[in-house]
């Protein structure tokens, strides 16, 4: 298998050009190649916003949800089938913004998915407001004096509530963007990928080179299972650490731990329908 197994041919792609969107599009593509995932067997979910787009412009199952709500549906295939390979996908306002109650909540459950959050630090979509992550005094035509409130940190966050997977990757870095997503996919468990992206019309501070003078990789000395280290790096803000920065293989996944996945790992479609108790069920209540 090699990308092309995933385009779709001619698409009117609404990003700006040299907006990081069509490297991640890129390294997505590359990376399930390489990993042999057939557009068949993987379903890609998204919410609103220029990042969420993604999913429409290569070949494969998927499912947009509403402003913030990428995650419960995501987790709700993977449980219907969990055989498929589910990725949620979105942008940093999408997710963390009006999405951030369900960040949480997924980190808890732990289901076997994979989010991937274009993390641009500004609301691309509605022309430039600022977002959870942009920095403290970041000016917009919104917030005109700045930015007044904390950057929200995604992987400090995740760290702190035992995320079984958290990385921070650059889509600047194609090479090693995708080392890290192939490993956050074979995860088993709920895999946070945090991939920084430049907009090039709406944010003028966090450039490309911005991303590369200020960001440096953890090295092969770092131990990602060392959860208070990971949390150390995580608060970094001199520079900022690229990476993965914890994993924790201990812990159960959510369809695991349901009764029905126990038993089998069939898709819940292929389970027998025993309508007898179902209308038993109904009557009782009526």
């Amino acid at each position: 298998m090699n990308e092309k197994t995933y385009d779709v041919g001619s698409v009117d792609i609404a990003w700006c050009p040299g907006c990081g969107n069509h490297s991640i599009l890129n390294i997505m593509k590359q990376t399930l190649a390489e990993l042999k995932i057939k557009p068949g067997n993987l379903v890609v979910v998204s919410g609103i916003g220029q990042a969420a787009k993604i999913p429409q412009y290569f070949k494969t199952n998927y499912f947009n949800g509403l402003h913030g709500r990428t995650l419960p549906p995501a987790t709700a295939i993977k449980i219907s089938n969990p055989n498929l390979t589910v990725i949620a996908e979105s942008g940093d306002g999408d997710m963390y913004g009006e999405g951030g109650n369900h960040f949480i909540h997924a980190i808890r459950r732990n289901p076997d998915i994979t989010n991937i959050v274009h993390n641009n630090m500004v609301y691309g979509l509605t022309k430039g407001q600022a977002s959870p992550t942009s920095e403290y005094g970041f000016r917009t035509p919104i917030q005109i004096n700045g930015v007044v409130s904390e950057p929200f940190n995604p992987i400090s966050t995740a760290i702190a509530l035992d995320a079984s997977f958290v990385a921070r990757a650059f889509s600047g870095d194609i090479k090693k963007t995708k080392i890290i997503l192939k490993k956050a996919i074979q995860h088993k468990g709920y895999a946070i990928v945090d991939i920084f992206q430049p907009c090039v019309t709406f944010n003028k501070i966090n450039t490309f080179d911005w991303f590369k003078e200020n960001t440096y990789y953890l090295d092969d000395s770092y131990n990602s299972t060392d959860r208070i280290e990971a949390f150390k790096k995580s608060i970094q803000n001199d520079k900022l650490p690229l990476g993965v920065f914890y994993v924790n293989k201990n812990k159960k996944t959510f369809e695991q731990n349901l009764k029905i996945h126990k038993q089998n790992n069939k898709p819940l479609f292929k389970n027998i329908v025993k309508f007898d108790k179902i209308f038993k069920l109904i009557s009782l209540r009526t």
